[in-house]
């Protein structure tokens, strides 16, 4: 940048793109950010106001472009509001519009006119043109008396996304850490399918939620984080349960593959056995190995014709998930080292004809995992679970990945998503994920948006999104800033949340929003309005606008998931016993003297014990002192969360058997192994999955949630079958 753009015109010209000059972090307190970033954030949505007179010229070209457009990219319409999307009402008087419906939608389109001056009881008008449309993306093309046209999206959407059936509960867990006997080395989607039947019949939970199942960048090692994935549309195939692949029956030459089980029976042991770390690059060799020979079967005319109609429903970003799977053999995984020709995916064709086997075989590894993960959510549903299997949608990809390459078009160039400092990072966090483009995203229609959520909707009784206040803003980083030095970037949350509740309500599906953390106003109530779950933690819900104690059950909010811990916190065993601080101390993480740690977390599960203790909901053959009997207070934990009116519950599985190790530690990398431990009970012995639906410490906290079983899809738990539960007085 030569020279500093006057800061009335850039402040100008940042408002009319959506990016922020200051923000509040506190009702009290604004802060302003560097001109810099706001110079770099424009710049990455194609901007120039490196200069005061390039600011002058992009101010005037902004204005002058609003002022002769007829409508924005893209117009929402709630199904059921009488008013009709404001922007057609804000049309020229006289103005002629077209609707042209979805494709599979009813209805072939009509003519309408419309705009200012129309009446309130004109036919014409915004909301007699949407009255009668189905919900859906629509074309809509508008053409004013003095010959100005313009095409927009337009998205009827239902006023609300689905609620839970019911009042349930459910347990938490990282599908990698949930080894079973049969597993290779990792947990498995055969594991998954397995917790489920048993979690939905045994102890009529409603649910199970899972970590991010999104492919992974390829290579060795691999990013371990399943929260920096290479694409958030397709799932990784080293999930996969080999020997449930139908093909897997008919390999002709079993010796190969009786020596890759061997292999993996080997990692199996050194986890569960050994208590040797997780070892995903190593799984994967063996499973990669063992699919090639798997996928030499030819499929049988049925699997054939399921094959072609995946492959047709997904279509081009099928192919370019394939095809930077099979480029990354060869040239790397990071395809912004790839030869230049190989850059752009769409020039990249004679590439891809050279390696069309290797694009056929990561074709027909996405298809086979997403049919296991349907496959689990059958088995959810039909053990009774009234939600089934929750994924997690992750806040974005890895620059390097699968996504960043195929739709370069809609990320923002040389920036990355984070978060401003706060109480708990005062240097901010810097994610390494590149931001969708909002102006682009409003181009298509939202297309690429529609696309993922349409493709994890397809297995998903629910779907949790990670950050879901990026459906708001987003804190852009520029590349090479640290995350001190950047700004909120603005999306049309109008927009996301209308495709959002557009989707879900296609697929039945619940919405869940992780909010915690710093939110700006307005958002979590704009976000109840329509329906999506928020997630309360019983830790952080306290009277913060009063005297600081714990929040009582009855205070609590009704429209969230409500747990005791997540997988970037201790589990509660931890939190009781203060093993968290010790953790922490280890490894040099604590902000001030250690003893001064030990003293405030005592207190604080001091606090949240008097409290359990004067509710009641502690066992009354509960022994010692508060603090000296860990299950019984655990259960009171969840005893607590039961009280609350809470429309899902959540218990961390972890908690089930004592661990005491957060599968997460922020702040950490090579110092803590996070995302790769399996569950291991108080001692930290691994736990397998058979061992772990069998422990009497785990169905003794299940009982809690006994008088919750029996109603609604989840009918066919204990209580229907006499077995004991909790009854709370």
């Amino acid at each position: 940048m030569t020279g500093a753009p006057a800061d009335a015109e850039l402040s100008r010209l940042a408002g009319l793109h959506g990016v922020a000059v200051s923000y509040r972090p506190a009702p009290d307190r604004t802060v302003t950010v560097p001109a810099s970033a706001v110079v770099a954030a424009l710049a990455a949505l194609g901007v120039d106001a490196g200069t005061p007179d390039a600011v002058r010229a992009a101010l005037a070209g902004r204005e002058r472009e609003l002022r002769q457009r007829l409508l924005p990219p893209t117009v929402v319409h709630w199904a059921g509001d009488p008013r009709g999307p404001a922007a057609l009402g804000d049309l020229p008087a006289g103005t002629r519009l077209r609707v042209e419906a979805e494709e599979g939608t009813e209805g072939t389109g009509w003519e309408s006119y419309g705009g200012a001056g129309a009446g309130e009881d004109a036919p014409s008008s915004a909301a007699a043109l949407v009255a009668g449309l189905p919900l859906g993306v629509h074309r809509l093309t508008a053409l004013a008396p003095d010959g100005r046209t313009a095409r927009a999206h337009l998205v009827v959407a239902p006023d609300r996304l689905p609620a839970p059936p019911g009042r349930t509960h459910g347990l938490l867990v990282q599908l990698y850490s949930l080894l079973s006997r049969r597993s290779w080395g990792m947990g498995d989607l055969g594991d998954l399918a397995e917790l489920a039947g048993w979690a939905g019949r045994t102890a009529g939970a409603g649910f199970v939620q899972v970590n991010p199942l999104h492919s992974a960048v390829p290579g060795a090692p691999t990013d371990p984080s399943p929260y920096r994935p290479s694409s958030r549309r397709f799932p990784d195939p080293v999930h996969l349960r080999i020997e449930d692949v139908p093909e897997y029956a008919y390999v002709a030459d079993r010796t190969r593959l009786d020596a890759l089980l061997e292999r993996a029976a080997r990692l199996r042991a050194a986890v569960l056995d050994k208590g040797a770390l997780i070892d995903r690059d190593a799984v994967w060799e063996v499973k990669r190995q063992a699919l090639e020979e798997v996928l030499a079967v030819p499929l049988g005319p049925g699997r054939q014709a399921a094959y072609d109609a995946f492959c047709t429903a997904h279509g081009q970003a099928l192919d370019d998930h394939a095809a930077y799977h099979a480029l990354a053999e060869v040239h790397g995984p990071d395809w912004r080292a790839w030869p230049d020709g190989l850059r752009d995916p769409r020039s990249a064709a004679t590439a891809r004809a050279h390696l069309a086997d290797r694009v056929a075989f990561h074709t027909r590894l996405a298809w086979l995992t997403d049919g296991q993960l349907r496959a689990a959510q059958r088995v959810a549903r039909e053990a009774g679970m009234a939600v089934g299997i929750v994924h997690d949608l992750a806040v974005g990809v890895h620059p390097a990945g699968a996504d960043a390459w195929a739709q370069q078009d809609v990320f923002a160039a040389g920036m990355s998503v984070g978060a401003p400092p706060d109480a708990f990072n005062a240097r901010g966090q810097d994610w390494g994920l590149p931001p969708w483009r909002p102006d682009r995203l409003a181009a298509t229609g939202y297309a690429p948006y529609r696309a993922l959520l349409r493709a994890l909707f397809r297995y998903a009784g629910a779907l949790r999104i990670d950050h879901v206040m990026g459906l708001f803003r987003l804190w852009w980083v520029p590349e090479g800033s640290p995350p001190t030095e950047g700004t909120y970037v603005h999306y049309d949350a109008e927009a996301m949340l209308a495709v959002l509740a557009l989707e879900a309500g296609r697929a039945g599906a619940v919405v869940i929003g992780e909010d915690l953390g710093t939110v700006e106003p307005g958002v979590r109530e704009t976000l109840q309005r329509r329906g999506v779950l928020g997630t309360s933690v019983l830790w952080f819900e306290r009277d913060w606008t009063g005297d600081g104690r714990p929040l009582p059950p009855e205070r609590w909010r009704a429209d969230c998931l409500a747990t005791a811990t997540t997988h970037d916190l201790p589990p509660t065993a931890a939190r009781l016993t203060g093993d968290h601080v010790e953790l922490r101390d280890r490894l040099g993480l604590l902000t001030r003297p250690a003893g001064e740690e030990r003293t405030a977390a005592a207190a604080d599960a001091a606090e949240w014990l008097a409290l359990l203790g004067s509710l009641g909901l502690l066992d009354s053959t509960a022994t010692g002192p508060p603090g000296t009997d860990e299950e019984a207070e655990i259960r009171a934990v969840h005893r607590f969360l039961l009280r609350t009116p809470a429309r899902l519950i959540g218990v961390w599985l972890p908690d089930g058997v004592g661990d005491r190790r957060p599968q997460n530690l922020p702040g950490t990398s090579a110092e803590y192994p996070n995302w790769r431990l399996p569950i291991a009970d108080r001692t930290g012995r691994p736990v397998p999955l058979e061992e772990l639906t069998a422990a009497p410490r785990l169905r003794a906290l299940l009982e809690v949630f006994g008088q919750l079983r029996g109603g609604g899809a989840a009918a066919t738990g204990p209580r229907a079958r006499g077995l004991p539960g909790d009854s709370l007085t």
